[in-house]
């Protein structure tokens, strides 16, 4: 499965909004299938903030540690921001 993270927005910030962004993602997640992997695609996205990928990023982790793969992360914000939330890899 790949999420284009754009959808979101191109500039993603506040902890509400990555709160409801992962709230919009919960029904697609049923459709996965054991082994899939879950794409996130940040192409497209200027702005990451650690408090909008907190909120989106630690309970997708919680509940698929293994199956996230990070796609498209050249952009500098997105960079840090993984880098700050340790999610880097």
């Amino acid at each position: 499965m790949i999420i284009q993270m754009s959808k979101f927005g191109n500039v993603l910030t506040s902890r509400p909004a990555g709160g409801e962004a992962y709230k919009a993602l919960r029904p697609r997640l049923s459709e996965l299938k054991s082994g899939d992997n879950i794409k996130l695609d940040f192409s497209g996205v200027d702005v990451l903030t650690p408090s909008w990928a907190d909120e989106f990023l630690a309970p997708l982790l919680k509940d698929y540690p293994k199956q996230v793969v990070w796609l498209n992360t050249d952009n500098a914000s997105v960079q840090e921001t993984l880098k700050i939330l340790g999610y880097d890899r």
